[in-house]
């Protein structure tokens, strides 16, 4: 298993090129190169910067599929950059670092990141996680989801409801398109840590409570009523308020 103070790993067998741009914002020139190598090697389209404004400046003209994005840059911080880039695109933002604390982690899903990964990680363990997030585009033909007058695009990944149209970040589109599959079914947190995260996040996180809050307030605009309930000590449902 290849780490990060294995840089020089050699594998056996050539890897198939997938034709995926990745953005590489780090400051730490040994990370930064772990990186690179490995992910040329398995046959990405890989940029990299040092610090917080190239990679914004990368990230507009590279369009990669996906930002590693580091916390602690020169500059302007990780968190900084992953909002910037969440205020003006929808590209899957992972998060590497090595702040391992919940609430850091927290606060990195707060402001737009889609996973997280603790340094030192495993070169192995990266790639699933790459993978797992670039598989998630729609594989079947876009269709429109509703339940009262809320509706979700599969195609697009926007949600609307009355007048109002709202762009969904991927775990965001992951969280409703799966309550709006399950309409008026009690989902445990335990389900619904499977289904959005796929991994062992920390289950004594607040990051589903996280979630809902950011979906509630894209989908109770203007007043509207409530759709996504708290069904206390068990999990989430999606009914029309009683």
């Amino acid at each position: 298993m290849m780490t990060m103070n294995e840089t020089d790993g050699v594998k056996t067998t050539p890897p198939a090129k997938l034709n995926t741009k990745i953005l590489i914002i780090e400051d730490e020139d040994r990370i930064r190169n772990f990186l690179l190598r490995g992910l040329m090697y398995e046959g990405y389209d890989v940029e990299s910067a040092s610090n917080g404004p190239d990679g914004l400046r990368l990230a507009e003209n590279f369009r990669p599929d996906l930002v590693l994005l580091d916390i602690m840059l020169p500059g302007m911080d990780g968190f900084e950059v992953c909002r910037r880039l969440r205020d003006t695109t929808n590209i899957p933002i992972m998060m590497l670092t090595a702040k391992e604390a919940i609430e850091d982690r927290v606060s990195g899903l707060d402001a737009g990141a889609d996973d997280y990964l603790v340094k030192p990680f495993a070169f192995d363990e990266l790639q699933a996680r790459i993978r797992a997030i670039l598989r998630r585009a729609p594989s079947n033909p876009p269709m429109i989801l509703r339940f009262g007058n809320l509706e979700l695009d599969t195609g697009t990944r926007q949600g609307r409801r009355g007048e109002f149209t709202f762009d969904l970040t991927i775990k965001e589109y992951e969280l409703l398109d799966l309550f709006m599959n399950n309409p008026r079914n009690v989902l445990t947190r335990d389900v619904i840590y499977d289904r959005v995260w796929g991994y062992d996040f920390g289950r004594d996180s607040n990051i589903i409570e996280v979630y809902v809050r950011y979906l509630r307030q894209k989908t109770e605009q203007d007043g509207m009523n409530r759709l996504i309930h708290t069904v206390r000590g068990v999990g989430y449902v999606m009914r029309e308020e009683e």
